[in-house]
């Protein structure tokens, strides 16, 4: 009989849970049942209220965050099961990621925050739930983010070509992956699409710009592009990891955007996101 897993993840723009139940083989998986769920609205306001404003978060608050949560994820595993028509006693395990609420690796003493109790998604669905993935790293002398390249390795590696994994969420993040046996690296490279929704949403009330259109409407100001690259997170060698406690709307508004077109601020940091994960890439050559 077959054993499958079931991954649980959302990321740093809050918008909704990733769920996907797989099955592995050898150096292969195959994926049975794939979903987006969203947040509820009141939801996702708190959890972002409650990550953008850490100082206003009580105990009280992230707790019944963490509950609320974690009832969420356990109803995106099971929607998964329910659609795919495989039983739970053939999952051998969830991986549940949780949802970042505060991410601080360079900090005296190191620490990272995720909420999503994970002992609610192994009751509310009868599976071993395995969690708090990034609190094990940063113990361990890491940062905590990215998780991932282990895995990109084992299903990507190449005797022949060099090859990259990119994954653009709240944060954009890259794995290396040179040919043969050169060693590998992970690393979060800068803004992906936080600071355009922080942008779009002060500026329309819109969660996120659609297809990108309301950049592709704008032109990229490179004098502003210039004093954006050069803040000192680009220029850190790897492993780094950062988040939206560092490249949020504060630091948005040390470049004085108001003075600027709005679509061309959008523009802007569209071409900032690509820019910084090019430069990535560019360390295989």
């Amino acid at each position: 009989m077959p054993y499958y897993y079931i991954g649980l993840i959302s990321g740093t723009s809050m918008d909704g849970i990733d769920a996907a139940l797989v099955e592995f083989g050898d150096r292969s998986l195959r994926t049975i049942a794939a979903n987006s769920h969203s947040y509820p609205q009141e939801l996702r306001a708190g959890l972002i209220a409650a990550s953008r404003n850490p100082q206003s978060c009580t105990v009280d608050v992230l707790g019944d965050l963490d509950h609320w949560t974690g009832k969420c994820f356990c109803d995106a595993a099971l929607g998964l099961l329910s659609e795919s028509s495989i039983d739970a006693s053939q999952v051998r395990a969830i991986g549940s990621h949780g949802q970042t609420i505060r991410h601080r690796p360079d900090v005296d003493r190191p620490f990272t925050v995720q909420i999503g109790n994970p002992n609610i998604i192994a009751k509310g669905t009868g599976i071993l739930c395995v969690a708090d993935f990034r609190s094990a790293d940063i113990a361990l002398g890491g940062q905590g983010a990215p998780l991932v390249p282990p895995f990109h390795e084992w299903l990507f590696r190449s005797d022949t070509v060099d090859r990259c994994v990119v994954n653009i969420g709240g944060i954009a993040n890259v794995t290396l992956l040179p040919r043969g046996d050169g060693a590998i690296g992970g690393f979060d490279t800068g803004p992906g699409n936080t600071l355009l929704d922080a942008w779009i949403l002060r500026q329309q009330g819109a969660a996120y710009d659609e297809a990108g259109q309301w950049a592709a409407s704008g032109t990229c100001d490179d004098s502003q592009l210039g004093r954006m690259l050069a803040d000192p997170y680009f220029a850190l060698p790897p492993p780094k990891s950062t988040g939206f406690e560092y490249f949020n709307e504060a630091w948005l508004s040390s470049f004085d955007i108001d003075d600027h077109d709005s679509a061309d601020v959008q523009a802007t940091l569209c071409e900032l996101t690509a820019k910084t994960i090019a430069a990535a890439i560019d360390l295989l050559k």
